[in-house]
């Protein structure tokens, strides 16, 4: 995969109370994807970025919320998130890797 794809497919991680949770306790981390990203492109855009081992990638399509405004409904763009399953003895640095 060319580097160009690498940075399109990770958008940026996924910060909530599951996650952090999901991170402490399983050695799992999740990230906002693009909606077109297989998980094949995750796993090697997390292996090239953090220079990890990937051990598996579960992804869910988010649908977005529909929102009364004043000027009627709208709808909130539909995202993709993926939960990175690191093999043992591997951790995830962000911030080594933004340097």
């Amino acid at each position: 995969m060319n580097q160009e794809r690498v940075f399109k497919v990770l958008l940026g991680p996924h910060i909530s109370e599951k996650a952090t949770m999901l991170a402490d306790g399983k050695s799992q981390f999740v990230f906002k994807v693009a909606v077109d990203a297989t998980k094949l492109e995750i796993k090697t855009a997390v292996e090239q970025l953090f220079e990890v081992k990937v051990a598996n990638v579960t992804t869910v399509k988010v649908n977005g919320k529909t929102k009364r405004t004043a000027r009627g409904l709208g709808k909130r763009s539909d995202w993709k998130k993926a939960y990175i399953a690191l093999q043992p003895g591997q951790d995830l640095d962000f911030i080594s890797a933004a340097e």
